[in-house]
């Protein structure tokens, strides 16, 4: 039978690629260098679940846990915090917020728990000022998830979303903005009827209750797909999809 490892000695492992007897590479990351790692991994997690692997998920979940235990090595090291001291807040915070759970707080549905756990999370921050509220989204989020996130937020404090056919009126508008701002070749002012084209798209979503990041991703995979499909079409025809025509090249793909 294969050995298996206890949690302590597989940071025992990370601690030895970051001594002075390890791994030049991994003794020289910092929180910095790793954030990119770290992206990538929960990337190739989502990607995993995605595709109902579970080996691979079983891997990549290995990597995830390897960028908490690199980081709590580097902050032991800084005499920051300890791996220790991760699970312990982690731990406490859990507990806290689901009193109905480990305290007498009664919640018979996932609607209530997570009515539960917004109230408490705003006691844990005391969070009464909208503007602290608001910059503790992440700027490092992907841009439709930060959005999202936001209006989410605009929402609690009382700014409602209005029905489908409003935000549709008001994406039309942003589009007949964002034509004439074309026509002018001004790039900045471009970017910016852009930016709220595709703002107010979230919020669209937001109404119809759809996630937009996935209603995204299936339709770039389903373009992928046709575009694999258009590919081995013009190939078998003997022609390069370059050299076709707009309406040889619509001819194949329609």
């Amino acid at each position: 039978m294969d050995k298996t490892y206890s949690f302590d000695e597989f940071m025992d492992i990370v601690k030895k690629l970051r001594s002075k007897d390890g791994c030049p590479w991994d003794r020289e990351q910092t929180h910095e260098s790793l954030k990119q790692c770290l992206l990538e991994e929960c990337y190739e997690v989502i990607e995993a679940i995605n595709n109902k692997d579970g080996a691979n998920l079983c891997e990549e979940l290995g990597d995830i846990l390897l960028q908490v235990a690199m980081h709590s090595a580097i902050a032991e090291e800084e005499k920051d915090f300890t791996i220790s001291d991760v699970i312990t807040k982690e731990s406490e915070k859990m507990i806290r917020r689901h009193p109905h759970v480990f305290g007498d707080v009664k919640a018979d549905t996932a609607e209530e728990v997570l009515k539960n756990w917004d109230a408490i999370k705003d006691l844990e921050k005391d969070e009464k000022d909208p503007k602290k509220e608001l910059e503790k989204i992440p700027k490092a989020l992907p841009a439709n998830i930060r959005a999202e996130k936001v209006q989410k937020k605009a929402v609690k404090f009382g700014l409602e979303l209005g029905s489908s056919s409003e935000a549709i009126n008001e994406i039309s508008e942003r589009l007949e903005k964002l034509k004439d701002t074309i026509t002018t070749g001004d790039n900045s002012q471009i970017l910016d009827e852009y930016g709220w084209l595709v703002f107010n798209i979230i919020k669209l979503s937001l109404i119809l209750q759809i996630n937009a990041e996935y209603s995204l991703t299936n339709a770039t995979n389903k373009f992928i797909n046709r575009l694999i499909d258009v590919l081995f079409l013009s190939r078998e025809k003997g022609c390069n999809l370059c050299n076709l025509t707009s309406a040889e090249r619509d001819a194949l793909w329609w």
